[in-house]
């Protein structure tokens, strides 16, 4: 169900994005990056953490690393990546479809400064096959996402 709550973010916020699905996965960068043909930085990731009680998520460039002094000064503690059943429970996406929409749960949406070297990304969208094509700001924009710069 993770790819229709995708489709149901988009039919009420952005109708005009289309969701991609491939015969093939997409569920790691280099994946990713093979089915729709662009570079692996220009993909957009979603790490999904917890820092303490709070569940964050963090869209960072395919290629990008999370920096963890970086991390810390700006979250006030270290993070701490959510295993598979934890992020389907806390997004209804699985590991290799996460992606900041159609979430199970409100929580922060982060996008990371390695982004914005691109002007379109490639986010997944619910699904270890579904992808979407935006523009780097709109996905900021839609997901009222705050900029932060915590990685390397």
């Amino acid at each position: 169900m993770s790819l229709e709550t995708v489709r149901a973010f988009f039919r009420a916020h952005a109708p005009d994005i289309e969701i991609i699905e491939t015969a093939e996965s997409s569920s790691t960068v280099a994946l990713a990056a093979e089915a729709h043909g662009v570079d692996p930085a220009q993909i957009a990731k979603t790490i999904c953490l917890r820092v303490g009680e709070e569940t964050m998520l963090v869209v960072a460039g395919g290629l990008a690393r999370l920096d963890n002094r970086k991390f810390k000064d700006t979250f006030g503690g270290k993070g701490r990546m959510l295993g598979p059943d934890e992020v389907v429970e806390v997004t209804g996406h699985p590991v290799g479809g996460v992606c900041p929409f159609g979430l199970q749960t409100i929580m922060p949406i982060y996008c990371d400064v390695s982004l914005r070297q691109f002007d379109e990304v490639v986010p997944a969208a619910g699904s270890t096959n579904s992808a979407v094509r935006i523009s780097t700001e709109r996905l900021a924009q839609l997901t009222k996402a705050t900029w932060v710069d915590v990685c390397q």
